[in-house]
């Protein structure tokens, strides 16, 4: 019931066991807690915004596998007289809770990326080019962990849409970090923070309307209610 969302793959997934998922998700907290604690420690280091955005943006990837994985275990609880239906959606709200944080932390960096651009200050160019080299590596060793659970799970594709836009702004931190190398041009490092706030909203904005539909017990998208009723009047 749960598992299931508006991409028709079924029948070509390779499904995971359960412990094997878990161990994954583990796997790709941990590291996603280090690289944190790296980039918070480079960005204060080069003095580089983009860097702490992209520190943030991986904490809120830990935060979100956190959520993903306490969601997958609740989910697998068999049902009972108080929840007759069962807990497979804690994985749905798992999600919603995902695209809202991405959707706050947007807004909050989009709002320091502005106050930079106004009142400029010096990026050292070589922590911030090494650091998200780093940074990019474990992005997407991260997204290698979950990415066959995200095809048949909204939490964990959630969480791995976390990833591959934390993965982008690795990119973008790195070509911001050249270009203060090379032109010595510190206004790249806010306005790559702006631009990685915009992807971070767009993404979230994009992907938590399903999620709504499902908690409000909406109908499944270009599903016809005539031609079910029909259907079940044969039965």
């Amino acid at each position: 019931m749960t598992e299931h969302h508006d991409h028709s793959h079924h029948g070509h997934h390779h499904h995971i066991d359960p412990a094997t998922g878990d161990g994954r998700l583990l796997a790709a907290i941990v590291v996603n807690v280090v690289l944190t604690l790296a980039e918070i420690a480079g960005g204060i280091l080069a003095g580089s915004l983009a860097l702490i955005a992209d520190a943030l943006h991986n904490l809120s990837d830990a935060g979100a596998l956190v959520i993903a994985y306490v969601a997958r275990r609740v989910a697998r609880r068999p049902a009972d007289e108080g929840m007759t239906f069962g807990y497979g959606r804690a994985e749905i709200v798992a999600a919603l809770v995902n695209y809202t944080a991405l959707i706050l932390i947007g807004i909050w960096l989009g709002g320091e990326a502005i106050h930079r651009l106004l009142l400029p200050e010096p990026v050292k160019g070589w922590p911030m080019v090494l650091i998200s080299i780093l940074a990019l590596g474990i992005d997407l060793a991260t997204a290698a962990l979950t990415f066959a659970m995200s095809r048949n799970s909204l939490n964990i594709r959630a969480a791995f849409l976390h990833n591959l836009s934390d993965a982008a702004a690795s990119v973008a931190a790195i070509l911001a970090g050249v270009m203060i190398l090379w032109l010595g041009w510190y206004w790249v490092d806010p306005a790559v923070t702006l631009l990685i706030a915009g992807y971070m909203l767009w993404l979230a904005a994009r992907e938590i309307g399903p999620v709504i539909r499902i908690l409000m017990m909406g109908a499944p998208a270009g599903q016809d209610a005539e031609t079910v009723a029909t259907a079940l009047t044969t039965i």
